[in-house]
């Protein structure tokens, strides 16, 4: 596995936190690993698309 430093805004990493303390991931990085996973299936869906502009998943 490879390791990547990014910049997430504060609420972002908070909401993150938040889901850890929940048990709903185990960690940050695992929560992290799930939403690029779902980016990329959401991608993956979209490319058979016609829109291929639409991006939920970059909002900020």
């Amino acid at each position: 596995m490879e390791r990547v430093t990014l910049r997430i805004p504060k609420q972002q990493i908070e909401e993150v936190e938040q889901m850890v303390e929940t048990g709903e991931y185990p960690n940050r990085s695992e929560a992290i690993r799930a939403a690029v996973r779902n980016m990329l299936n959401e991608h993956e869906g979209n490319s058979e698309s016609s829109d291929k502009r639409k991006r939920s998943w970059a909002k900020v």
